[in-house]
């Protein structure tokens, strides 16, 4: 006999690491999945399908069938990730109790005492379940903490009561553009589900949804910022086949505007180095004690930034790559010139000419800037990189590309 399919998750962790395999680093057929075992794949593969059926999409291939994720942007406003964090196992004495709590407390006026709760929740269960004082003690305290439950002080007793409702009607656009671009847009979506329906403002031309399998993570770096703490975290690295434990103090977390991938920029105690951390390689993360440097290594990592164009960055500023080269710009081009000096992040734009401009930086890595330079690239009239790798394997580019379209070297414009 086959055990009942079950929707409801307990790991949430679990679940993410397969959202990871399957959909940000593309879908495995069955027998290619080796990680877990045939029967795991299925269950994991039917629970994210019960919340992205309506998004999944499969194709017949010689090796058997594989599973993709189509999301047209255009149409979907509503992040669907989401749903996977509104899924949660519980027992049957976690909701009857959930529900006997509130619906004791109804009203933020109704106030009581922990046995007058435990009286009325006695005598309101006809289902023969009782709650001993220990246990409705902790999720009292456990919402409390959540700030749904509140707690006043009357003489020597405490008493508890139902947190107010807040009018959110008013701020409706505000949240639904929140719960789409901020980090932990979740929080935003929880929000929505309280509210009735509204019309829907926002699209978005670049819709970054696997964000939101990393929200916890993100929720809990911001936690250990803001306390000014070390962390301990299990870190799954790039070219790793393995989980490496590393202790770090967080200081900045980077969400790439291109291609919404989110890092985490840390200091690495026992290596004495600033690295960065992709969020989708971190998990298990525990918060530690405060860390007494916190606000010197914020400082320096401040000044470490006006030479960070991605997330490549050092202590070290004396071993920098210079980056420089010249565009010509047409007199009724001034908005190529508005966007170089809107974009350049680092270094400064100055004007030699009528028509030509150079921008000069000094950054870390000069390959992270190769992509937006190349957006200039029929412009471009000189370049000089001190990181001679890079700037030779640029040009050759360009020359490939001459000859991919019959060009023969070029025109008059050739950079130089």
């Amino acid at each position: 006999m086959q055990v009942a399919y079950n929707e409801r998750i307990k790991n949430f962790e679990k679940v993410r690491a397969y959202m990871r395999e399957f959909y940000v680093y593309g879908f495995k057929n069955r027998n290619e999945y080796d990680a877990k075992s045939a029967r795991s794949y299925d269950d994991e593969r039917r629970r994210i399908e019960s919340w992205l059926g309506e998004y999944m999409h499969f194709t017949q291939t010689a090796e058997g069938k594989n599973v993709f994720l189509s999301v047209d942007s255009r149409i979907i406003r509503k992040n669907p990730f989401y749903k996977a964090w509104k899924t949660k196992s519980f027992t049957d004495g976690d909701i009857t109790l959930h529900f006997a709590i509130f619906d004791i407390l109804h009203t933020p006026e109704i106030r009581m005492t922990l046995a007058e709760l435990i009286e009325e929740i006695d005598r309101r269960l006809s289902s023969g379940i009782t709650f001993d004082e220990s246990t409705l003690r902790k999720k009292l305290k456990e919402y409390t903490e959540e700030g749904i439950i509140q707690t006043e002080k009357e003489g020597r007793k405490v008493l508890y009561c139902r947190s107010a409702d807040i009018d959110i009607s008013a701020l409706d656009d505000v949240i639904d553009f929140f719960s789409e671009i901020a980090p932990c847009g979740v929080i935003g979506s929880f929000l929505q589900d309280k509210q009735p329906r509204h019309n829907e403002l926002f699209s978005f031309k670049h819709h970054y949804i696997t964000q939101a399998m990393d929200s916890d993570v993100m929720a809990i770096l911001f936690e250990a910022i803001q306390k000014k703490c070390y962390i301990t975290v299990d870190n799954l690295g790039k070219y790793a086949n393995k989980l490496k434990t590393i202790r770090l103090v967080p200081l900045k977390i980077y969400i790439s505007a291109q291609n919404g991938r989110q890092n985490l920029i840390a200091f690495h105690e026992q290596a004495n180095r600033l690295n960065s951390y992709r969020l989708d390689y971190l998990s298990n993360i525990r918060i530690e004690g405060t860390c007494e440097k916190f606000d010197a290594l914020r400082d320096t990592l401040g000044k470490v930034e006006g030479h960070m164009w991605g997330v490549n960055c050092r202590w070290n500023i004396k071993h920098l790559e210079h980056v420089e080269f010249e565009l010509k710009i047409e007199n009724d081009e001034q908005f190529i010139v508005r966007r170089l000096e809107r974009e350049k992040r680092c270094g400064y734009v100055e004007k030699l000419d009528e028509k030509h401009y150079r921008y000069t930086a000094d950054v870390f890595d000069t390959m992270e800037m190769v992509p937006w330079i190349r957006t200039f690239l029929s412009r471009i009239t000189r370049m000089n990189f001190s990181n001679r790798t890079v700037e030779n394997k640029f040009k050759a580019d360009i020359e490939e590309m001459y000859r991919m379209y019959g060009i023969d070297g070029g025109d008059i414009h050739d950079i130089q």
